[in-house]
């Protein structure tokens, strides 16, 4: 008898999930990027995904080559992050902020804000353009972090598609905005760039919400459709961050599909507006 008849084959798909455990060990432990408490579901698809569109022929293969090559590496993380957003993303969470958190930023002689995944930026100049409307910008702060370099690096520049203006002009507009979209930015090279005022009081910077700590204490923190690629242990990390950030009685957004309520955190915040996911520090 072969020694092989009785041996436990595992299935194919078993196989790519114990592929799937040993790249983002890898990663890890290569580059100390931590996706090991991110959705496991989500993470398989995005990796499925980078593994067709990058010609690999398994995870495996994948994950030999960026153990060796930092660039592959780097083009692996333009799938393992989600680098797409809105200016104005659901507009009707910034007429909120307008209502509920302005009026209690503009008490306050200086204003810090954090926002968490902040991607290509767009999140952060639609912050950037809502506190120059309420004229809060000049004594603001923000912070606008991520892992992803490309990503970083792309919001630092303010240069989006010029193909979606017309998209976040209406954004904009449903957002409750109070002047032209066109006013905060110049059209140059089939590219809007955003007016260079806008980015004086920024601050984009590296930060892992798997690894990392808390740098500074703010008044509010937006982190929206970034919580939903974690588990729930990475979830209640996440959020025990903005906790310890907050100043007492500061704001926290969420994203439309996120909530305190099954968190160990849902004790600390009340609700400001259920709807558009605001909350309050206790």
């Amino acid at each position: 008898m072969d020694a092989q008849d009785g041996a436990h084959v595992v299935p194919q798909s078993q196989a790519v999930d114990i592929e799937l455990r040993l790249l983002i060990e890898a990663i890890y432990l290569r580059y100390s990027q931590d996706f090991r408490d991110y959705s496991v579901a989500s993470l398989k698809r995005r990796v499925l995904h980078a593994q067709t569109q990058l010609s690999y022929a398994t995870i495996s293969a994948m994950q030999e080559r960026i153990l060796r090559d930092p660039d592959a590496f780097g083009a692996l993380m333009q799938y393992l992050t989600v680098p797409v957003s809105d200016m104005f993303r659901d507009p009707a969470y910034f007429q909120a902020l307008r209502t509920h958190v302005v009026p209690v930023l503009s008490t306050y002689p200086s204003i810090k804000i954090w926002i968490a995944g902040c991607s290509t930026g767009e999140e952060v100049y639609s912050l950037a353009i809502l506190l120059r409307e309420e004229n809060l910008f000049d004594r603001t702060i923000i912070y606008a972090t991520d892992i992803n370099p490309v990503s970083l690096d792309r919001a630092r520049q303010g240069i989006l598609p010029l193909d979606r203006v017309s998209n976040y002009t209406l954004n904009y507009q449903k957002a409750g905005g109070t002047r032209s979209f066109s006013d905060y930015y110049t059209e140059a090279y089939g590219s809007t760039i955003f007016d260079k005022s806008l980015r004086e009081n920024i601050t984009f910077a590296d930060h892992s919400l798997s690894t990392d700590s808390v740098f500074s204490e703010t008044q509010f923190v937006s982190c929206r459709n970034v919580l939903i690629y974690f588990n729930k242990k990475l979830q209640d990390r996440a959020l025990g961050l903005f906790h310890e950030s907050l100043s007492h009685r500061g704001f926290l957004g969420l994203g439309s599909k996120e909530t305190l309520e099954f968190s160990h955190w849902h004790n600390r915040f009340v609700t400001v507006s259920k709807p558009d996911r605001i909350y309050r520090k206790t």
